[in-house]
């Protein structure tokens, strides 16, 4: 779904250049469920940006859904963010239009396609648990109500991509959950594939994959040992190894055979404050060692 190869991303002001990605490559297979994680600044919301159409890569290559974006004019960009890709916002009042009922609002990107259809958008409405909400608008609506017709406003012209940028950073620890549930289930029952960017750690435990880039580059990934339905179904039949961690993670390796290692490791004493490592190979694997005095 996603083929992220070299990404480059420079903003240019009069006297300042920032460079926010940095040769970041990325790949999302067609129906997964994942998350990009990263602390502030590190490029993440400029990724999830330049996938859902909003922003132009500097450099590099970027394929969603087989679709060149760098080719793409203002006409083919248009077209793409109405009919391949669903943005929800952490922030509500990006996503919906406070005058308008929870039903409206869900409706309105239809008719912007020039299409009404009251029915379906009933339907995401029921699907995100809200049938009983069709009527009120924002101001009648709690956080989660409100983004949970954000999702449904997303899904209305039935993209084939999701992204979600820090949809439950604004959210207690219970609603949270039902959101990134939510998020599991629709992934589970239509197929549509979902990339949430979030700065919480945490949400490795809802999802298969995770993701995270630092200084504008991918460095590690977090992969579920097995299925989340899986781990669910061994954790009800009491069969979940006692203390055996649910992911594992993988530093990542580029192109050019670039690696990075977590900063926590180069805390040590041996490596603090030190900018070489002595590289070796032995018996299948490379070890790091500190620099010989």
């Amino acid at each position: 779904m996603i083929h992220c190869d070299g990404l480059v991303k420079i903003y240019k002001t009069d006297d300042l250049e920032v460079v926010a990605l940095q040769g970041l490559d990325l790949h999302v297979e067609a129906g997964e469920l994942m998350a990009i994680i990263g602390n502030s600044g590190s490029g993440k919301s400029t990724l999830l940006n330049m996938l859902g159409g909003l922003d132009r890569p500097s450099a590099g290559k970027l394929l969603v859904d087989e679709k060149d974006l760098l080719k793409f004019t203002e006409r083919d960009l248009v077209k793409y963010k109405r009919e391949s890709v669903g943005f929800v916002w952490q922030n509500n009042a990006r996503n919906l239009i406070p005058y308008l009922t929870a039903l409206e609002n869900v409706e309105l990107p239809m008719l912007l396609r020039g299409r009404s259809k009251r029915i379906r958008a009933l339907e995401l409405l029921d699907a995100v648990g809200l049938s009983h909400r069709i009527k009120n608008r924002l101001s009648e609506l709690s956080g989660g109500e409100q983004q949970r017709v954000a999702i449904a406003i997303a899904l209305s012209n039935e993209p084939k991509l999701l992204l979600a940028d820090e949809p439950t950073g604004s959210l207690d620890t219970k609603m949270s959950n039902q959101i990134l549930d939510l998020f599991r289930e629709l992934n589970r029952s239509i197929g549509i594939t979902i990339v949430i960017v979030t700065h919480d750690p945490l949400l490795a435990r809802k999802v298969d994959r995770v993701v995270a880039i630092r200084d504008g580059k991918t460095s590690s990934e977090i992969i579920r040992r097995q299925s989340y339905a899986e781990e669910l179904a061994a954790l009800e039949n009491g069969e979940a190894a006692a203390g055996e961690e649910s992911h594992v993670e993988y530093a990542v390796i580029d192109k050019s055979g670039r690696l990075q290692i977590p900063s926590t490791y180069l805390q040590a004493e041996e490596f603090k404050e030190k900018n070489k490592v002595r590289v070796e190979k032995e018996d299948g694997r490379i070890i790091i060692y500190p620099p010989e005095s």
